[in-house]
């Protein structure tokens, strides 16, 4: 069971890693802003398979000790899972070392090539954008509101069904291995933490359609409409996760009250963290960053190209900005959104949902 859970878990974190460079913006490369002819030259070309190779290497490696961890029959559950997260941290690591390298080598090419100095360069804003359908409803989270109230009336319905003891967490083999106390407050906890993050998915949802806007200034028409169909895809699967994750906890509640085998409590999350996991993957090869993978036949190179603002992004990958209101945005290096780390209500809404994390399960007495 060990290691089927280390593959389950191993490969869509090496997959969500080494093809990066393909799913971001044609416009950016490691971190570093690129008129978006540059992208396709066999140089750039050449790196992105480089880092896929290195960071291929590195999975490897990280894979093969986490076997041989998971072959050793004389660790404990809570000892394998500690070992197994600093060896997912030491890969995350050696990842973001590779990616600094290649980071580094962009920035010498970009300057040595002088790329975009024979263009101008401009900012494209459409004012008419926010018209737009960004996201889907928030109002789709009623059924996570649904399933999170009818939690609490079943479990105070049949409050005496649930063990003194309840159980918090089980081994890869089914065991239960931590139990707290029942009391009142103890049995909310999961409905509260329902609660807690069925709010989160809405603030994201919201969050997706404020976000800056991003339409490349050498294909504007193209650009605009595929960041649309961005945003789009990922509201659906926001919406999705958080009815899902809904839905999740409220088959752990129940099973407080109608005991379930075991080894389906345990493969149940892995099966919804993988379903999960692969939507993710196919979103990002299917749409890459700001919808750069949609393929759509409106719009030519024009003779401007995107304002370098790569002053603002720290390692390509941190935005520092203190002049720019936007507190969303998308990422250099990824898929999804990032904050704007010198706007004070980011660091604000960060450390809040930090703490509710951190407090919801002390007040429950968890």
């Amino acid at each position: 069971m060990n290691m089927m859970f280390l593959l389950i878990i191993l490969l869509p974190v090496f997959i969500s890693t080494m093809f990066i460079p393909y799913w971001t913006r044609r416009t950016e490369s490691f971190g570093v802003s690129i008129p978006e002819e540059i992208y396709y030259t066999d140089k750039i070309k050449q790196l992105r398979s480089q880092y896929v190779l290195y960071s291929g290497i590195s999975a490897i490696f990280v894979t093969i000790l986490s076997l041989v961890l998971g072959a050793i029959d004389e660790l404990s559950s809570n000892v394998f899972s500690i070992y197994f997260s600093i060896l997912v941290f030491l890969y995350l690591l050696i990842h973001f070392l590779i990616y600094l390298r290649f980071h580094n080598v962009m920035k010498k090419l970009k300057q040595a090539e002088k790329w975009g100095q024979e263009k101008p360069q401009q900012v494209f804003i459409d004012t008419e954008f926010r018209k737009q359908k960004l996201n889907y409803s928030n109002l789709w989270f009623a059924v996570s509101f649904l399933f999170t109230f009818a939690t609490i009336a079943l479990t105070y319905r049949y409050y005496d069904r649930i063990p003194e003891q309840m159980p918090m967490q089980y081994d890869f083999n089914g065991i239960v291995t931590n139990t707290v106390t029942k009391t009142p407050r103890t049995v909310l906890a999961m409905p509260i933490m329902q609660l807690y993050l069925t709010l989160l998915f809405m603030f994201l949802n919201t969050m997706i359609a404020k976000a800056k806007q991003q339409i490349s200034a050498e294909k504007p028409e193209e650009s605009k409409k595929q960041n649309v169909i961005f945003r789009r895809r990922w509201s659906a699967y926001l919406i999705g996760t958080g009815i899902g994750t809904s839905l999740l906890f409220s088959f752990i509640q129940v099973s407080f009250i109608y005991p379930f085998n075991s080894t389906l409590i345990t493969i149940v999350p892995l099966v919804f963290t993988v379903i999960l996991t692969l939507w993710a993957i196919i979103l990002s090869i299917t749409t890459g960053q700001g919808g750069s993978r949609v393929k759509l036949s409106t719009g030519t190179n024009g003779e401007v190209i995107d304002r370098d603002n790569d002053k603002h992004w720290k390692l390509g990958v941190l935005y520092f900005n203190p002049n720019d209101p936007a507190i969303f945005l998308e990422k250099r290096f990824g898929v999804g959104w990032t904050i704007n780390l010198a706007r004070p209500v980011a660091w604000i809404i960060f450390g809040v949902m930090i703490l509710l994390i951190i407090a919801i399960p002390k007040l429950m007495g968890i």
